[in-house]
């Protein structure tokens, strides 16, 4: 993590040094899970009791006048949503990747992560997925991630989509559906670990995932998405996640053994 909480602070900072907050949408609310980024204003809001939601896990496009995901979570339950217009000073991914990072670091677990074209296009997610035009901008400029609340919020999901406008305004969407049934298991793609791994230098496994269970196929296929990648492997059960792995077709030379006595798995990138 690159503490998002101590950005958040100087960046606040900052911007109250200067000019006046533009006031927020009448009626409007921030999600409790999420920290406000500094400067920005809501310029959306909704909320109702009981609403089913489809959430991508892959990307998405229409074909034949239709919606396809490649991946998809039908969810209901109580909904709410929330959309900022970001301060000039600075970008929509600056405040994408602090509000993730916020959020990881309250033990969020990350089951989908995209940015730019290879979301599919801007306007689906706009319209079709959130249904509000604000959202639409350049396909390059995008990012969207769906992550699973940590305890006492687990049966919740929370979407972040941003985007950056033709007119270079920018704008994060915020929204968190509470599931009124178990949502019951969750994996992530292969794909967005191995972006979490890059991008962040590590991860760390719920305490569900175990050596014996269907994260042992989800981890090793994103290790083998690229096979340059040399990991260790921290947690009381290190031993027996390495080997499960190399059934899987991992190299064993790719995977080292380190030191925790966490009971969770801890996966960290060796430079």
């Amino acid at each position: 993590m690159k503490g998002a909480v101590q950005f958040f602070s100087a960046v606040l900072a900052t911007v109250c040094s200067g000019a006046v907050l533009a006031a927020d949408l009448p009626g409007s609310r921030d999600l409790e899970v999420l920290p406000r980024f500094p400067a920005s204003h809501i310029v959306a809001f909704k909320e109702a009791p009981d609403v089913e939601r489809i959430y991508p896990q892959g990307s998405i496009r229409r074909i034949s006048g239709r919606l396809r995901y490649e991946r998809e979570i039908l969810v209901q339950g109580k909904h709410s949503a929330v959309t900022y217009e970001l301060p000039r000073t600075h970008s929509a991914d600056q405040v994408f990747t602090a509000a993730r990072e916020a959020l990881l670091e309250k033990d969020a677990e990350l089951l989908y992560w995209c940015q730019g074209r290879e979301c599919g296009a801007s306007s689906l997610w706009a319209n079709s997925v959130f249904g509000n035009a604000t959202l639409y901008g350049s396909d390059d400029q995008q990012a969207y991630a769906l992550l699973r609340l940590a305890e006492p919020n687990h049966e919740s999901l929370l979407a972040l989509y941003s985007i950056t406008r033709g007119n270079r305004r920018a704008y994060l969407h915020a929204e968190q559906l509470d599931a009124e049934t178990p949502l019951g298991v969750l994996l992530p793609t292969p794909a967005t670990l191995l972006r979490q791994l890059r991008a962040d230098g590590q991860l760390k496994l719920p305490d569900e995932a175990k050596a014996d269970s269907a994260w042992v196929e989800v981890l090793a296929r994103s290790l083998n998405l690229d096979s340059t990648l040399r990991v260790s492997l921290a947690g009381s059960q290190a031993e027996a996640w390495r080997e499960a792995l190399i059934e899987q077709r991992v190299r064993e030379a790719r995977l080292e053994l380190g030191e925790s006595s966490d009971e969770t798995l801890s996966v960290r990138l060796l430079r």
